[in-house]
């Protein structure tokens, strides 16, 4: 067995006999079958209408998907991350919102009758999604195929994408730098305290959110995606490794520092705890796969809503059980939010693509472009007369704002192929020292930031993340070393029994 530094995938983990089905029976049972029983049984249904029905069922089925996922321990990421963020916000959230008639309380007034035909638009965005996914495996089995009909391996050396030292360096010092301005303009007492103190006090430096935005994806991403560079640039180092160690426990603690428990975004500190895992070798066999996994899991079920305790000087860590944490919560409007969004282009109000042009926009001040659109969740709170704005937009509402369902259907078709592609391109990454590995370790994760929206507010970390990832990029034509070529086998090829062969949509 080789050590992670190696860049190989220890075969430690890999699940072979009646594991698989066994872990299948029992993870699948508990997300697919007890949870949506014990919420039937412990939530009332008040007669709002019949939409939970859909809901529950979408509950069993992303339930079904994050098992096939977890059980494989395959880090097929970005679908992973997809079907978390429909279990909870598109399965268990509305389900027990609809049953209770207990909606979040920052989008009261909807018109019941808008339920089902809301639950059947989540659903169709779901099945598009699916078939997008299973368009790209086609794609991929065929390019396959074509290579091995021409005596290739169908993972024949290939230009693998590395990261460049020197740039590594040059964009972690960077960080360091954009990082420290950052505290210091703040003030280290502002980043320990409440999180809306901590967004006064960026608000107070920087009043245009645009530019907001922009300061406080610069103070995170260039030192992130220098902190996995750097990783990555370890483990293809033959000695010294140890040398290593300073700038990354430097560098980290001080990520931590803008990024804390107390005062960042939930999403924000879940997308760099995650990603400082995956740089810790987290995805480097199965076992480790799926520990991160159900951690993750169970992270955003169990630690999220705690965390939101640190939003106000007055911590309150009480719960209403937990079904009951979902009953009327404002952090769970995501449903809620796409049948305004329906409701919106059902009145004739959708201008094509206006809101996805502000969103890749997003860099240009309004004092420049006055006109320039609001996000989606503002849009839809003006339109529907809230007092309170600062709600979601998820994607199902980015797309019907900006084409209605024509919209809704081919960008679910897109984003499913998409993601597929790039959950191919990642397998082979997390077994070598590649760029690609600090793709898959950022990525993922800040999807669920993209798919709970809105979009123009989650576009400026996007830009920024994806301009230094540019800065340490560098094409390298690596040999086909036996390690890293069954590295990859056992990354991109699950044994061949049923539970395994599931898991490869």
């Amino acid at each position: 067995m080789e050590s992670a530094g190696s860049g190989t995938l220890a075969p430690t983990g890999e699940t072979t006999g009646m594991l698989p089905f066994l872990g299948f029976a029992v993870l699948g049972g508990l997300l697919s079958g007890v949870v949506p029983l014990l919420l039937i049984l412990q939530v009332p249904d008040v007669g709002r209408s019949d939409a939970w029905i859909l809901t529950v069922l979408l509950t069993v089925w992303a339930g079904l998907r994050l098992t096939m996922t977890i059980v494989v321990g395959r880090p097929m990421l970005f679908d992973f991350f997809f079907w978390m963020f429909t279990y909870v916000f598109m399965g268990i959230a509305p389900t027990v919102q609809i049953r209770s008639g207990l909606i979040s309380r920052t989008t009261q007034g909807i018109d019941e009758g808008l339920d089902l035909p809301t639950a059947v638009l989540v659903c169709v965005g779901v099945v598009c999604y699916e078939i997008g996914r299973y368009l790209a495996r086609i794609r991929g089995n065929r390019r396959a195929a074509d290579a091995t009909s021409r005596g290739l391996s169908a993972r024949a050396p290939e230009e693998l994408t590395v990261v460049d030292p020197l740039r590594t360096a040059l964009l972690l010092t960077a960080g360091v730098a954009l990082s420290t301005y950052f505290i210091a303009k703040i003030g280290l007492g502002s980043l320990f305290g409440s999180r809306d103190q901590a967004f006064a006090a960026r608000s107070a430096q920087w009043s245009d959110p645009a530019i907001r935005s922009i300061m406080y994806s610069l103070a995170i991403y260039p030192l992130l995606v220098g902190i996995g560079a750097l990783a990555q640039v370890r483990r293809s180092a033959v000695k010294g490794r140890g040398w290593f160690a300073i700038p990354l426990i430097g560098a980290t603690l001080l990520l931590l520092t803008v990024v804390n428990p107390v005062s960042s975004a939930r999403y924000s500190l879940g997308t760099v705890i995650f990603a400082l895992a995956l740089y810790a070798g987290a995805a480097l066999n199965p076992t480790r796969v799926r520990t991160t996994l159900v951690t993750a899991l169970a992270g955003l079920i169990f630690l999220f809503p705690l965390a939101d305790a640190f939003r106000r000087p007055e911590v309150n860590l009480a719960r209403d059980g937990f079904f009951g944490e979902y009953k009327g919560n404002p952090d769970y409007d995501a449903f809620w939010q796409i049948a305004n969004a329906f409701s919106y282009w059902l009145d004739g109000l959708v201008e094509p693509g206006r809101q996805a042009l502000g969103s890749l926009l997003f860099w240009v001040p309004r004092s420049i472009w006055p006109d320039k659109p609001v996000d989606t969740g503002i849009l839809l709170a003006q339109y529907r007369g809230y007092s309170f704005e600062n709600l979601s937009a998820p994607l199902w509402a980015e797309l019907l704002v900006n084409g209605g369902v024509i919209a809704l259907i081919i960008g679910f078709l897109a984003t499913g192929y998409f993601l597929r592609v790039m959950d191919d391109r990642l397998l082979p990454a997390f077994a070598a020292a590649g760029y690609w590995a600090i793709v898959g370790a950022i990525f993922p994760v800040y999807m669920t930031i993209l798919l709970r929206g809105s979009l123009l507010q989650a576009t400026g970390a996007v830009a920024v993340a994806l301009l230094c990832l540019l800065v340490v990029r560098k094409h390298n034509r690596l040999p086909a070393a036996d390690g890293l070529a069954s590295s990859d086998r056992r990354l991109s090829e699950p044994p061949q029994s049923p539970a395994f062969r599931t898991g490869r949509g």
